[in-house]
């Protein structure tokens, strides 16, 4: 999981950027999953997906929810 202190300036911050990008290969050459958090913005999003991230989340798609909630959130997205 990529903290979302990484995550926050990965628009503006070449340094986070390439700290993003050699973890996502690390963990992908180990066998492993990434999950980036924090996620908030669209351009977030392309960069991570630009960089193979498979998962992420965060408040762009949505705050945290009670479990008794989640069902309806999911239909919202269908």
């Amino acid at each position: 999981k990529i903290d979302r202190s990484f995550i926050n300036d990965i628009t503006i911050d070449s340094a986070d950027r390439e700290l993003v990008s050699a973890t996502i290969t690390m963990a992908r050459n180990l066998g492993l999953h990434v999950v980036a958090e924090g996620v908030e913005t669209e351009e977030q999003l392309a960069i991570l997906k630009e960089l193979g991230c498979e998962m992420v989340q965060g408040y762009l798609f949505s705050k945290p929810v009670p479990a008794d909630d989640i069902p309806g959130l999911i239909a919202s997205f269908q």
